[in-house]
């Protein structure tokens, strides 16, 4: 069997939206580096990244209300939500830069406008979400939130989600027009069509096989091109792996010391999906509630308006299903296979300190659509049965490491794990996930190329004004920001929509 052996700058692997924001983003600030990226599917934002495979929502906190934790002398901590918004804001500067810059087109196909409503039921929550909105509301990223209990307005706001419910029960809404609704699958293809132009070499149906140290500095990967069945080994010097859930068990491949003690859950996610216009026309809102107490964070339910392929629909969930597969497209042996030497303490303790998680998972699994239509009827009370299908999400594989809280901690953010040297690099982890995709991979590049930071900051600085700066320090920036990249990006409010559909 022939054998290939390339070499080049940089690999990538996986072709998601990590993988293509932080190609996006070197080839913009070292346009001479030799970039080639390998994706053992046939496209590019096939697994995680691909937009029914996630529920699409620009993370900025505006509705989140997992975000803003409440203390035990009932003040809201929201240096979360403020992390996370100041996060997305990146992004969309840098998404603003691309297509001023003409490197790619039509925003409208993977962004659009869409307000984000929190929604609570009962005189705690009630009072909760105006605690939250009174901390927000002195954060310049937060501006424009309004708050109602008042069932008119609601009406106005949420007409499908008011149609026929009881009033026994007091609620109240948040509301917040600066929402977005986000296409990633539709933006990552974008993206690696535009780093395609710039001979940037993309490898479909090649699956990464193992990743070794290469003498003098490097790396060497062992490849199986799937169409062929040849093998090819591949040099480079620096290896991003953005594989998704299937980046942990690369990760381990590399041997590296900062992998050891790392482990996987894996999670899959389920929606109900509307697409019937007479329905889908009365929502117009991502709306988040609250998890149930003891419930995991993956759990708030939410029903969301989405825009997938011109064609608006509603998503309510989600619901947890589970899977050992750490890819939709994976295997069954994932999971078990991912347990290591190094890990099994961890994976071990982890399994011992979430029952309540093992607990949720396994009633999850026993509902049938009925009863999920149920959930669904807490959110839309008239909901018919036959105008909803259920829908089989991605793969989220939660990371498992220890930490001050003790061994086994189950994270349910984004992870970076980098050698020492710079020389590699892995994504991990779930949610907020591709909404912060430009913050993280910037992380990336001061961690693996503290050398070139002073030279590249002017580039970044370009496409990204508020880089190196807290916005929330910087209100006039706020504003400035909010207006640039809302017109780059055509997120113009469309009056005629918002809301007054009864």
């Amino acid at each position: 069997m022939s054998k290939e052996h390339t070499s080049t700058d940089v690999i990538l692997i996986g072709a998601g939206i990590m993988s293509a924001t932080l190609g996006s983003l070197l080839k913009e600030v070292a346009p001479e580096w030799n970039i080639t990226m390998f994706e053992r599917l046939s496209g590019a934002g096939e697994e995680s990244s691909n937009e029914w495979n996630n529920a699409g929502t620009g993370h900025s906190s505006l509705c989140e209300l997992n975000y803003t934790d409440q203390k035990p002398d009932g003040s809201i901590d929201i240096s979360k939500a403020v992390k996370v918004n100041e996060e997305y804001q990146l992004s969309k500067q840098f998404w603003s830069y691309l297509v001023t810059s003409g490197k790619i087109q039509n925003p409208r196909d993977f962004i659009m406008p869409v307000p984000h409503m929190s929604f609570v039921q009962g005189e705690d929550n009630m009072e909760f979400l105006q605690k939250r909105l009174d901390a927000l509301s002195k954060n310049p990223l937060f501006q424009g939130m309004e708050y109602t209990k008042d069932p008119e307005t609601l009406k106005k706001w949420i007409p499908l989600m008011m149609k026929g419910r009881s009033l026994n029960e007091p609620i109240a809404a948040t509301k917040i027009d600066a929402g977005t609704d986000v296409n990633f699958g539709a933006l990552t293809r974008k993206l690696f069509n535009h780093l395609e132009s710039q001979d940037v070499n993309m490898k479909f149906r090649h699956q990464v096989e193992d990743i070794k140290r290469v003498s003098g500095g490097g790396w060497k990967l062992k490849i199986q091109n799937l169409e062929t069945g040849k093998t090819e080994y591949h040099q480079a010097k620096f290896v991003f792996i953005g594989g998704g859930g299937g980046s942990l068990h690369l990760l381990q491949k590399t041997g590296i010391p900062e992998s050891r003690g790392i482990g996987g859950f894996p999670v899959s996610g389920m929606f109900m999906v509307c697409k019937k216009p007479e329905i889908v026309e009365q929502h117009r809102a991502k709306v988040y509630g609250k998890a149930p107490v003891g419930a995991p964070p993956m759990s708030v339910p939410h029903l969301d308006t989405r825009l997938i392929d011109k064609e608006e629909s509603l998503f309510f969930g989600p619901f947890a299903g589970f899977s050992p597969k750490f890819l939709k497209t994976g295997s069954n042996m994932d999971l078990f296979t991912s347990v290591r030497a190094n890990n099994l303490i961890t994976m071990s303790a982890a399994g011992m300190k979430n029952m309540p998680l093992t607990k949720y998972l396994i009633n999850q699994l026993r509902l049938n659509k009925e009863q999920r239509m149920e959930e669904l009827r807490d959110f839309v009370p008239e909901a018919k049965s036959e105008d909803w299908e259920l829908l089989v999400a991605g793969q989220r594989v939660q990371v498992i490491k220890d930490t001050a809280d003790g061994k086994g901690t189950l994270q349910f953010g984004t992870e970076v794990v980098s050698s020492a040297d710079g020389s590699v690099s892995a994504l991990l982890g779930a949610s907020p996930g591709a909404s912060t995709a430009v913050a993280v991979m910037l992380e990336v590049m001061q961690k693996c190329f503290p050398d070139k930071a002073s030279r590249w900051e002017p580039k970044i600085k370009e496409m990204i004004p508020s880089y190196g700066k807290q916005l929330s320090d910087h209100p006039e920036l706020v504003d400035e920001l909010h207006e640039s990249t809302a017109k780059a990006l055509n997120l113009e409010q469309e009056e005629e929509k918002q809301g007054n559909l009864v």
